[in-house]
């Protein structure tokens, strides 16, 4: 079962590179009905959200791939024991161009310039000597918080043109790409010196309880007058009315946000954001081209293509337990039939 609206898109090279005898049912524009009453029936199940009480009837669940790196959409305990978990990534160098330009954008101030000209206002340093100038990227410091598959990402772009590189992460110690050159790589212990040293400032790590409200009134004014936020996490991972009164007062110099505090239908946000001249916007859209599509589409179906062989999968978050499975499928199976409410398996 594929149920997710972007990656339906790229079904067709999907399917045919999962070779064999499947039967793909597209429900990504299904009702929840029609997908609970397939689910008992579905041994792959791509998608980045799922109910709780639909993966407690999946009896023949073999497979949940996740299409993204986060799986927090899936409900872990609702799934029977065997049932793998996989992730797929391939987001970083698209975030990584989105990063760069909104670094760009913010430096050059191209939104107030490009505002005022659609207006008919020619306003530069030409015609008005009062307008301060703006500032390239090469010299400057960048500040990476987190550095997983965006983090260097980030910094393999960033000291392309030229930047500084630093960044805090959970495990200093752990390996990163040989061609990137950090000035330093330090634990959480030091997010308060890369706070202080960097003049644009990435925020990458997933949200957790670790990391929600990381970035608060205190951070912000460590930042500085002239620095820029780009948030590429979550939005929740910084301090909504902190950035919000950072911005306005001139606490930081501007941010860029692709991540919000809330989704579709309702605003991206309580306050008004959108009136600040000083924040770039866009709908958590960093990571949407064609390239991460076409990437995790095909790794997904690699995926599937190894598990038919019996061969070990790629990004597993969680692995079956075959043997646990056998006794859960059968009592699942002998509950489905059952009439309608009648008790889960014991501990399910």
């Amino acid at each position: 079962m594929l149920n997710h609206r972007i990656l339906s898109r790229f079904h067709e090279p999907l399917k045919a590179r999962a070779e064999g005898r499947h039967v793909w049912l597209d429900a990504f524009d299904w009702d929840a009905g029609r997908i609970a009453g397939a689910l008992p029936d579905v041994e792959v199940y791509v998608g980045s959200k799922l109910r709780a009480e639909d993966a407690r009837q999946a009896a023949r669940l073999r497979l949940v791939h996740v299409v993204g790196a986060g799986y927090d959409g899936i409900p872990l305990d609702a799934l029977h024991p065997g049932v793998t978990v996989a992730t797929t990534h391939h987001h970083g160098p698209s975030i990584a161009e989105h990063v760069l330009m909104a670094a760009l954008m913010l430096s050059r101030d191209v939104l107030t310039a490009e505002r005022e000209l659609r207006a008919g206002r020619w306003r530069n340093v030409a015609v008005d000597p009062g307008l301060p100038f703006g500032s390239t990227l090469r010299g400057r410091r960048v500040g990476i918080i987190g550095f997983g598959e965006t983090g260097t990402e980030v910094a393999r772009l960033c000291q392309a043109v030229g930047l500084g590189v630093r960044a805090v992460r959970r495990d200093p110690t752990a390996p990163f790409p040989a061609d990137l050159r950090p000035d330093w790589i330090g634990g959480d212990d030091r997010l308060p010196d890369l706070l202080t040293e960097s003049d644009i400032v990435v925020v990458t790590v997933p949200l957790s309880p670790a990391t929600r409200g990381l970035i608060g009134p205190a951070e912000l004014k460590a930042m500085g007058a002239g620095s820029l936020l780009v948030n590429v996490a979550r939005g929740p991972v910084v301090q909504e009315e902190a950035l919000y009164e950072a911005l306005r007062s001139g606490t930081i110099g501007g941010a860029a946000l692709d991540v919000w505090w809330s989704g579709p239908p309702d605003p991206p946000s309580r306050l008004p954001f959108h009136e600040l001249p000083n924040v770039l916007m866009t709908p958590h859209n960093s990571g949407h081209t064609s390239d991460t599509f076409a990437a995790r589409a095909a790794e997904i179906a690699d995926n599937i293509v190894r598990l038919e062989r019996g061969e070990p999968l790629v990004n597993v978050v969680r692995a079956g337990d075959t043997r646990a499975a056998a006794q859960w499928t059968g009592s699942a199976l002998r509950d489905s039939a059952r009439p309608s409410g009648g008790p889960l398996p014991p501990g399910h």
